[in-house]
């Protein structure tokens, strides 16, 4: 049996593959030698598919996948976890912003009791905007999503297997790790660690952050439903006040109701808000319909190994051979 397994999404980071190997090794032998580091490519437009299987071919604990496009860094956390083996799994990035050197004290803290430990950046080393913007989409998120998620915790930490058989059976298409395993509710610890700065340009644009946002908040809460109810109901009862001002000013003092201009205004503003409102609501219904059509989160178009689930379409391994 595997004690430990390293799930990591990988795109575009030729530069970092071998450091980051380097490093995961000497740090898990520490530990034992029976581990394993599944290393999932998101085809990206470097080497990076060719350093894994280069490694794969060195050391047998080292496993590979490649998706046929790009699902994005959560769809491969989740094919990492549906084909690791380890009684205690670790989920980091592949940027080095996320020390190896830190796994001995998270299986530590494990050893405690704890089914979830979360690697918390005490003192983050992004520029100040970065660390700006990140604190304003996690409270975004946090308010909308119904969440209680923390700004300085990431990806990484480390989960037992009876979490991860629990994040394995939840196959919704909208998937967002840390909310997913924060909302099963086990015994969670966290740890403080030393954070460092990436070895390259992060691939989350704002685009991208807006996009992961939105759709975590539509999985996660209704949120916005609820708030386009009440704000309907208050625009309801502003007009109300309003119109019943404007009648009794009309009758006490006879002077014509006059503002053209006003009424103009108010109609296209209402009209943005039912419109806005009912945007609202096809996103759900789109989502929805997303989740009906039961496609799978994922395809692997290559792998090191032999032992791809059903969870994926058949696929060619990385010596040509077809894999189960």
């Amino acid at each position: 049996m595997t004690l430990i397994s390293v799930v990591i999404p990988v795109y575009n980071a030729e530069n970092c593959l071998h450091e980051l190997y380097r490093r995961l090794r000497n740090s898990l032998e520490t530990i034992s030698n029976n581990f394993e580091i599944f290393l999932i490519e998101d085809c990206g437009d470097d080497r990076s598919w060719e350093i894994i299987i280069e490694l794969a071919s060195k050391d047998s604990r080292v496993k590979g996948m490649q998706f046929s496009r790009n699902f994005g860094q959560h769809y491969g956390i989740t094919a990492g976890l549906d084909h690791c083996e380890g009684d205690w799994v670790v989920v980091m990035d592949c940027d080095l912003q996320d020390r190896p050197e830190e796994i001995p004290r998270l299986y530590l803290k494990a050893q405690e009791g704890y089914d979830i430990v979360l690697a918390r950046r005490g003192q983050r080393k992004d520029p100040l905007l970065k660390r700006l913007t990140s604190r304003i989409f996690y409270g975004v998120l946090n308010y909308l999503a119904d969440l209680n998620y923390d700004p300085e915790v990431g990806n990484f930490r480390i989960i037992s297997r009876k979490v991860v058989m629990a994040f394995n059976s939840m196959r919704e298409r909208l998937r967002f790790f840390g909310a997913l395993i924060d909302w099963m509710g086990f015994p969670t610890a966290s740890i403080d660690v030393e954070h460092s700065l990436s070895s390259r340009q992060s691939t989350y644009t704002f685009k991208k952050l807006w996009k992961l946002s939105s759709e975590t908040i539509i999985a996660y809460s209704d949120k916005p439903l609820k708030l386009s109810v009440r704000l309907g109901f208050l625009m309801s009862m502003v007009a109300f006040i309003y119109g019943t001002f404007t009648f009794l000013h009309s009758l006490i003092y006879r002077s014509p109701v006059a503002g053209w201009t006003s009424l103009i205004v108010s109609l296209y503003f209402i009209g943005g808000i039912i419109i806005f409102n009912l945007g609202i609501v096809g996103i759900y219904l789109g989502k929805a319909f997303d989740e009906t059509k039961k496609r799978p989160l994922y395809i692997v178009r290559n792998s090191t190994f032999s032992s791809v689930n059903s969870f994926t379409y058949a696929s060619q391994s990385s010596n040509g051979s077809k894999t189960s």
